[in-house]
């Protein structure tokens, strides 16, 4: 295969796509959601093939998965390499040396100058589970508190702190009995009508002066749990003094600080973790999706004090596989020969100045934001910033007939996160189509 463009061969989708669409609607799940009509059969690099031979470039790289492109050549072979030695040893009962491995490579890029142990996880959702347990057993308090808009997962300790709507927790109560919600710092729709700077992060006095003293005591509460950029929620970028703060508030109450990286790590943002552009170490980080180039993986990890339940208190048969973290082996090898997170910033920054750009053209755009290749607009009807989600849909729409792949995100928000691999050439292919759809819809 080698692609350099997006080509439409027939309108998708296509009669072989719509063959498997149909046998699909049959059999799987109704509950999963479809962001558009692609039946992918082939990648490579920033571009995918479907069902009827049309090329898509993708700028959602899966909700961020892969982030080294399609198919790396240098992951698919640590994968076949693996294959021919070992497929699965079970790590509940032996040891694999893969495990141990990683874990040494992957403290050594996460942050804190401090003794780690890590939990291995099959998704996100998982490692969110994961560390919310933890935190219960380390400090053996009740509660735990999220943030509005925030989203963690579906498993149900993990949606039980996924308030990005209701679609996701309907019908599924009690959840976690105990979870308190505080507003997120999401400055361009304020829920307190303030300005920042001079709101001084009321989000977080909301949590200091009302929640901690008038609904939990803060020495019953566990853990503090928040991305460190929003990523469903519509790719948020909070202050830069927003973790930090937080930080201290936890530390201050002998809560356990969880920040969850699973969309906003391994480079995404232009640092390996979003939290180092605040300078903050969490107790627990929680990391997945470009963590095994695609391969089902995610991981919990914590200071080695809060790791310290007992054995047999948390466990998984198929976590961590030696498959598995061979890839995940060679996506960090990756990361550092191809010095992908400058990439990330450099690319990231060029991609949002072109996105101010159109800004300035069509008022459709409301804001722009975003760090590194996690790049985020929201899309709105008027000046009073009233949300235009039918048109966000229909660009989404409009996108992909043209060969862009785009993924929706918050009420009204588009999320831009191409893979790191991205050049600027194949940026400017792809906001040349987003170009013609911001024209067709003004």
């Amino acid at each position: 295969m080698a692609y350099s463009a997006p080509k439409i061969v027939v309108t998708p989708p296509g009669p072989k796509a719509l063959e498997w669409i149909r046998k699909d609607t049959a059999m799987l799940s109704p509950s999963l959601s479809r962001s558009s009509q692609l039946v992918g059969v082939k990648g490579e690099g920033v571009y995918v093939e479907d069902a009827d031979g049309n090329v898509f470039l993708d700028f959602g790289s899966g909700i961020a998965v892969n982030s080294l492109g399609h198919r790396h050549p240098e992951v698919i072979a640590a994968i076949k390499a693996q294959l021919d030695r070992l497929v699965f040893l079970n790590s509940l009962d032996y040891f694999t040396v893969p495990q141990i491995e990683y874990a040494e490579s992957l403290f050594k890029v996460t942050p804190g100058d401090f003794p780690k142990r890590v939990f291995y996880t099959n998704s996100g959702s998982e490692a969110i589970d994961t560390a919310i347990k933890m935190a219960k057993w380390h400090t053996r308090r009740p509660y735990g508190i999220g943030f509005i808009n925030g989203f963690h997962g579906r498993t149900m300790g993990a949606v039980s702190f996924t308030t990005t709507g209701v679609s996701a927790r309907r019908g599924f109560a009690p959840m976690y009995p105990i979870a308190h919600f505080v507003p997120y710092p999401y400055c361009y729709r304020c829920l307190f009508n303030r300005e920042y700077p001079s709101c001084d992060l009321h989000c977080l006095s909301y949590l200091t002066d009302v929640t901690l003293k008038k609904i939990t005591p803060p020495d019953e509460v566990a853990f503090l749990l928040v991305e460190a950029v929003q990523g469903a929620g519509g790719y948020i970028v909070p202050p830069k003094e927003f973790l930090p703060r937080l930080a201290a508030i936890a530390a201050q109450h002998g809560m356990v600080l969880i920040v969850d990286e699973v969309q906003s790590g391994f480079g995404r943002t232009g640092k390996m973790w979003a939290c180092e552009h605040s300078g903050v170490a969490p107790d627990i980080l929680a990391i997945s999706k470009a963590f095994a180039h695609g391969l089902p993986a995610g991981a919990a990890v914590a200071r080695a004090e809060v790791m310290n339940w007992d054995e047999g208190a948390h466990e998984g048969t198929l976590n961590g596989g030696p498959v598995i973290l061979e890839a995940a082996k060679a996506v960090l090898r990756v990361i550092e020969q191809e010095k992908l997170v400058e990439k990330s910033r450099v690319q990231g920054e060029y991609l949002k100045s072109k996105l101010l750009d159109l800004q300035k053209k069509y008022p459709l755009i409301g804001d722009v934001r975003g760090l590194g290749l996690m790049v985020g607009i929201e899309l709105v009807g008027d000046a009073k910033k009233t949300p235009a989600k039918d048109k966000r849909n229909r660009l989404l729409e409009e996108a992909f007939k043209k060969g862009l792949l785009l993924l929706g995100a918050g009420e009204c928000s588009i999320r831009l996160a191409p893979p790191l691999v991205i050049t600027q050439a194949q940026i400017d292919q792809g906001l040349s189509i987003l170009e013609d759809c911001l024209k067709s819809l003004s």
